[in-house]
Parts: C-alpha cells; structure tokens; sequence
C-alpha cells in the first residue's frame, strides 16, 4: 500500500501577520473555497482570538459563513488562545477541530497568550472539555518546540515531559512546532523517531517554519522519523507575528508537494486544483 500522508494548509498562519491592509472576508471566503477543493486533509482557516490581538482575523465567523463545504473533504480547524475563543468557536458545527498553541517557553506562552505554563495547562484541560462536548477534537501545537530565543532552558527532555503531561491530558494530536524556525534535522529526527514509537495513540504533525534553503532537511527528517502529517502554507507565506518582528516564514506547500511526489507519497491532492489555489493566493498576498 501506498505510503499517506495528511497536509494541513494553513491559511490563517499565512493571513494573520498582515499589518498592512486588512484583506476583506470575500477575498478570505474566495481564496479558503479555492484551497477546500485541493483535497488537503485539513484547512486552519481563522481564529476565535481577541481582534486586538489578531485583526486580521477578526471576521473568522463571517468567513466561515461563506464557506462551501457541500463538495470537499477538507476538515476545518480555527485557532483558539483561550476559554473564551473554544466557546466561541465550538458553536460551529462545520469546524473539526480547536487549535491551542501551548508553549515550553515560559516568555513565549506569555506573549502569545498572555498566559504563564501553569494557566496554560488550566485553559487547555477546559478546552479539551468543550471540545468533546460539542463533538471536535483539539489539535494542541507545542510551541517553541525545537528551541527559543528568550533564553527558556530547552532540551529534548523537557519536549518529552510535555509530550507525556498533555498524553495523559487526553491531546490525541500534538504537532510539534518549529516557531522560529531553529529546528535542524537532527533534532527533528530524533525528537520524532523516539516520541513517536512512545506515544501510539498520538497523532504527531510538524508545524515547521523555514528559510528557503533548510526546507528539505527539515521535512525529509521529519518524514523520515515516522510523521505524516504536515503543516503548510503556499508560498511560505506568513508565520508567527507573536514569535519576532523578523518573521521566518511557513513551510511553502509547494515544497511539501514537490517532495512527497518524489517519494511517491500520495497526499491526496488534486495538481490542477491546487494550481489555481497557488493563483488565488498570489491575488490574496499581492494585491
């Protein structure tokens, strides 16, 4: 049997940083409608988060609303920072999935949430509570999981304390996220390959952020070390404005393609379809 893997596009990633124009909820709908007929497994479209925070994404239930789901297979997934956003967004029922970043960095989970660890830890076990209420699963992203810049002590040993303490929390998916894109592929590989085999019930993703030039050491260890799901953005647009004003950008989905077909991977995506999503996010990001 052919070897799968899922792409999670991650359009909001791309979107969210945007200071400069506010790009308007039928430009949002237009382009999110192009990549739901792509055959990416998953879609991160918006985010429940305060507009002072994020403007950029302060019309996600409007979005949403314009969405035609009637003909794809694409789950939709919206980033969630607290109790409030979880509530918030489990009142839809077309979204599959909540988003929580949790952080092993200590300033991180502070900037990005405003948030020390432990109430991070809190807001997560509601989250995982409302989600099973309402039917959705939380995909919980580990933060700086590969190092930080704001001199947190960060070693292997402290992914996996993480790892096994949000397991037995009952996180069914857990991506790994190279927020500022230090990761190598040394350490991707051996984070992988050894929490991976631990954790059977886990999906493991990557969310790696990336310089155009240590794309394919990354993904290649990562696939390598046994994990098939894969975070990306056409183009490589966008990343974390929380993390630092020199943004490293997305994984460029185009890379991500380009290499599982020459591993004769099947990612289930439709080539031309996603030709035209590749066109529509050029009018998006180009205006």
């Amino acid at each position: 049997m052919k070897q799968k893997v899922k792409i999670i596009e991650c359009p909001r990633d791309a979107m969210q940083g945007i200071k400069s124009h506010f790009i308007t909820t039928k430009d949002k709908a237009k382009y999110i409608n192009a990549l739901l007929k792509v055959g990416f497994d998953t879609i991160d479209f918006g985010s429940f988060v305060s507009p002072r925070a994020i403007p950029q994404m302060r019309d996600t239930a409007a979005v949403l609303s314009k969405l035609d789901l009637s003909k794809t297979q694409s789950k939709l997934l919206a980033i969630v920072a607290n109790v409030r956003g979880a509530n918030d967004a489990s009142k839809f029922d077309e979204i599959n999935y909540l988003g929580y970043p949790f952080s092993i960095s200590e300033n991180f989970q502070m900037r990005n949430t405003s948030k020390t660890i432990a109430a991070s830890i809190v807001a997560l076990n509601e989250i995982l509570s409302i989600a099973a209420k309402s039917n959705k699963k939380v995909v919980a992203y580990l933060s700086m999981g590969f190092g930080n810049p704001y001199g947190d002590t960060w070693n292997v040993d402290i992914v996996s304390k993480w790892t096994d303490k949000l397991s037995k929390m009952g996180v069914e998916i857990l991506s790994l996220s190279d927020t500022i894109g230090v990761a190598n592929g040394k350490t991707i590989s051996y984070l992988f390959s050894n929490l991976i085999p631990l954790y059977p019930k886990i999906e493991f993703g990557a969310h790696l952020h990336t310089t155009p030039d240590t794309w394919h050491e990354k993904v290649d260890a990562a696939f390598k070390a046994g994990c098939y799901r894969f975070d990306g953005a056409i183009k490589g647009f966008g990343g974390c404005p929380m993390a630092k004003d020199d943004l490293t950008g997305n994984m460029p989905t185009e890379k991500l393609l380009s290499y599982f077909t020459q591993q004769k991977v099947d990612t289930s995506l439709k080539p031309v379809s996603f030709e035209s999503a590749y066109n529509e996010a050029l009018n998006i990001f180009y205006p």
